[in-house]
């Protein structure tokens, strides 16, 4: 691989300014999946969410090394595609939902003529793995007394 399409991955923050993807940050979140043993781990942690999983179920279960899984697992984090949280003196892993909906929803930005709800692509991949997206809520109309 080139260096330069290494340094795309590597520098990229764990989160997007402003809730939107950039293309650098976009390219780096592909660069991350393009590879097999992170792609296996980003789609176990999907079928483990919200619970998460250690590190050791990981490589035992997708069989990787473990002196090479915590690159991989660096890897998509900085990507922004898993988190991790401590209990105790064990880490959990988990997928970023929010992370990949970010991408999803970059990647049919511009899909159906600038209207990407047309498309109903996000919700519908969206809903089928992950579960529904945070409903938009909207004020109560306030009940119109009429006289009579």
């Amino acid at each position: 691989m080139r260096k330069s399409m290494l340094a795309v991955a590597s520098h990229a923050s764990t989160r997007p300014a402003q809730g939107e993807l950039s293309e650098p940050h976009a390219i780096s979140v592909l660069a991350a999946l393009a590879q097999p043993t992170r792609l296996a781990i980003f789609r176990l942690l999907i079928k483990h969410e919200p619970v998460g999983i250690t590190a050791g179920v990981i490589a035992d279960t997708i069989g990787a090394p473990h002196n090479t899984l915590s690159t991989h697992l660096a890897i998509l984090v900085r990507a922004g595609l898993l988190r991790s949280t401590r209990e105790g003196r064990t880490i959990i892993y988990r997928s970023d939902v929010e992370g990949m909906r970010s991408v999803i929803a970059f990647l049919v930005n511009d899909c159906c003529d600038g209207h990407p709800e047309l498309c109903n692509l996000v919700a519908a991949d969206a809903t089928a793995c992950c579960g529904p997206a945070p409903a938009k809520t909207r004020p109560a109309k306030k009940a119109v007394k009429r006289k009579g």
